[in-house]
């Protein structure tokens, strides 16, 4: 699990804990894990670039109430230069799917988080 976790480290800028679980568990469960996390982020050409599948994910987390993970994708989206617009459309979106009232539940944690990130 040693190689595909600091691979996965290295692209995500951290170990998903699902992998670190699954290597609790068994080494090739957790190489598959990574395998499907190195699958789904790996840039590709013509593809969407990660700051995009953040972007995504953001939205998703949002829209879905999941405000922990959003506050910590916002970091990923600061390090990839995702603009304050590109990030208040994507809030936009997750108001537009997930109703206003996670849109409610979100927004004091994701704005906050923005402002101590500069935007």
């Amino acid at each position: 699990m040693e190689k595909a976790a600091k691979e996965i480290k290295e692209l995500k800028g951290f170990l998903p804990r699902s992998i670190a679980y699954a290597g609790q568990i068994n080494e090739e469960f957790a190489e598959g894990i990574a395998g499907l996390y190195k699958a789904i982020w790996e840039e590709r050409e013509d593809g969407l670039s990660i700051k995009h599948k953040h972007l995504i994910v953001f939205a998703v987390a949002c829209s879905s109430n999941n405000i922990q993970s959003a506050v910590k994708i916002l970091e990923r989206l600061h390090k990839f230069g995702a603009t304050r617009t590109e990030i208040n459309d994507a809030m936009m979106l997750a108001a537009w799917t997930g109703g206003i009232q996670h849109f409610t539940d979100f927004s004091a944690a994701v704005l906050k988080e923005m402002e101590k990130l500069g935007y």
